[in-house]
């Protein structure tokens, strides 16, 4: 029988990142997956700064943002009846808009960038096997038993039909969205499957004409008369500047799926392009559903399932890819900790505590940015409560009602703000969990829109927030000097007793801890003043951080015993 510490169902965003976090912690795993090689259709791409800001912890940022589009070309995104017809409004998105662009900045090391799906699984699997995972394609999962050691999988290799059995000590179900292994576990599930029916058509076409002077990742297209469903409306998405790209159609999801064939295919196309003159060379056609659901729970025993097993929503706010990927890396360091005798098995369910109320605010946000396309089709007099006589046209007149329709058009499409630059949900997750220390102190409140705007913050549970040091090696982020499969601890000058408490509490318990003491004179240096107005600490205090970069354990004061302090709250944190 084959045995590994995990094994991965699904080599998709979730599985493959959790095979190179895995692997890069040190922990052998397989990943199987039932296809001959990686996605093959770019479906997921928004790749926001969190998930860069991991791949920047792996240490492949440039891979990733080397093959994809870069920031500035991102946020030009129209409104309009076709790409080559009349553009009804504009939004800056991704935070490209001047204003926005600062909140980013300030938030990260990193920018969003456009990813296809067919270009980053490859960097993820590849980077866990050249890191020691073991990955075997068409092979299917069948199904599994567990016991108080292990997990015993059944697969079938689909060239062969032979059937074999692997044994692993945990078992990670990344399998998507009809997931057999969140069947098989039996995860509660909430919401409803099959809401909308959309079709996606890959396509390539020189449409830099229409689309350069306007660069955006989204363009989306409103017809009157249009089979509205899906994600809200039609849409024309760049895969690849400016030639390659995905559109999102509806259809009647209470009818058979349509037989999406090269003749129905090129009429979208040109339909929404709004040109019956361009060369369309199709790529590949799909039909799919809107779902609304989401997982009570993510694990039963020793399986826990990620990605599109545990939520399940339209690709609106693009969040989808980015939560599976964070699904994974909240979890690996727990398994790399439990695997190597540092922490209690314990320690691993506070994946549920952590996660799943990620998959429920997620898959409510994005399909909430689904239905609020409804304010801008009423405002075009698209829907059957829209005024009498509102029409697209009709928002041209100099007349009471066209000064109304105006207005609420401008407000419709500002509404969209929440799908496309809502920051605080891309980056603001604060955990409440046993790995997680309180200080006492009440949650930080929001000063701004919590879903619009990141607050940052060091409150226990919050992910670190970035600021720029100096150092031995330049200017690094503080994002850079903590994660790497370890916890991390910051204090400043006066607060050395917490540097050499963190070498004993390491020592005693067996749990790599590196300390830094930042301060004038000492190995990082605060030269801009921002992470003194960040820390939310005096120089004296620390922090402890955890290996995926959110606030383990805070103290504001010097105790009289520092050691025994950090080792209680380590050892609480890991279930010790």
């Amino acid at each position: 029988m084959i045995t590994t510490d995990v094994l991965i169902v699904g080599s998709g965003p979730a599985g493959g990142a959790a095979s190179l976090f895995l692997s890069t912690y040190g922990i052998d795993n397989i990943v199987l997956t039932r296809y001959g090689w990686t996605a093959n259709t770019p479906r997921a791409h928004i790749t926001n700064q969190r998930t860069v800001e991991l791949m920047r912890d792996m240490g492949i940022e440039d891979q990733i943002t080397g093959k994809g589009t870069a920031h500035h070309l991102m946020g030009q995104t129209a409104f309009c009846t076709s790409l080559a017809g009349e553009e009804i409004g504009r939004i800056r998105t991704w935070g490209t808009h001047p204003r926005r662009l600062a909140d980013y900045t300030e938030a990260s090391p990193t920018l969003p960038i456009d990813l296809p799906q067919t270009l980053f699984e490859p960097i993820l699997v590849s980077t866990a096997a050249s890191r020691g995972a073991k990955v075997r394609f068409n092979t299917e999962y069948l199904s599994l038993e567990q016991d108080d050691d292990g997990v015993t999988a059944t697969v079938r290799d689909r060239l062969s039909g032979e059937t074999y059995q692997i044994r692993a000590k945990y078992l990670i179900g990344a399998d998507g969205g009809r997931s057999k292994v969140a069947q098989d576990i039996g995860l509660p599930m909430a919401g409803s499957m099959d809401i909308e029916g959309s079709m996606n058509i890959v396509f390539e076409a020189d449409l830099s004409k229409y689309v350069a002077h306007r660069p955006s990742v989204l363009y989306w297209v409103l017809q009157p008369g249009a089979q509205i469903g899906g994600i809200g409306a039609g849409l024309i998405r760049m895969v690849r500047p400016w030639n390659e790209w995905l559109i999102v159609w509806g259809y009647d999801i209470t009818q058979p799926a349509p037989v999406v064939d090269e003749a129905m295919a090129t009429e979208i196309v040109h339909n929404l392009v709004g040109d019956n003159t361009i060369d369309v060379k199709l790529k590949g056609t799909s039909v799919w559903s809107v779902n609304h659901m989401y997982a009570e729970k993510a694990s039963s025993g020793r399986v826990f399932c990620m990605g599109d097993a545990i939520h399940r929503h339209p690709p609106s706010n693009g969040l989808g890819s980015n939560t599976s990927i964070q699904d994974a890396y909240n979890l690996a360091w727990k398994l790399a900790h439990v695997l190597k005798g540092q922490a209690s098995p314990d320690l691993l369910k506070t994946y549920d505590d952590e996660r799943t109320p990620i998959a429920q605010q997620i898959v409510d946000r994005a399909n909430k940015s689904r239905t609020q396309f409804g304010q801008i089709f009423k405002a075009l007099g698209m829907t059957p409560d829209a005024p009498e006589g509102r029409t697209i046209d009709s928002r041209k007149d100099d007349t009471p009602e066209g000064i109304a329709q105006r207005e609420e058009l401008r407000a419709a499409i500002e509404l969209k703000d929440y799908e496309f630059n809502a920051h605080g949900v891309e980056l603001g997750q604060r955990y409440r969990s046993s790995a997680v220390v309180t200080d006492g102190t009440p949650e930080p409140p929001y000063e701004r829109d919590a879903e619009l705007y990141y607050h940052p913050t060091t409150w226990p549970g919050a992910r670190i927030p970035h600021a720029w040091l100096s150092g031995h090696e330049g200017t690094v982020s503080t994002l850079d000097v903590v994660g790497k499969g370890r916890f991390t601890l910051l204090t400043g000058i006066g607060g050395e007793a917490w540097v050499k408490a963190a070498q004993s509490v390491a020592e005693q318990l067996g749990v790599p801890i590196e300390p830094f003491v930042i301060g004038p004179g000492r190995e990082l240096e605060d030269l801009y003043g921002d992470w003194s107005r960040a820390r939310e600490i005096p120089d004296r205090g620390c922090l402890l951080v955890r290996p995926d970069a959110h606030i383990a354990f805070r103290a504001s004061e010097l105790p009289a015993d520092p050691t025994e302090t950090l080792q209680q709250a380590v050892s609480q944190l890991l279930g010790r």
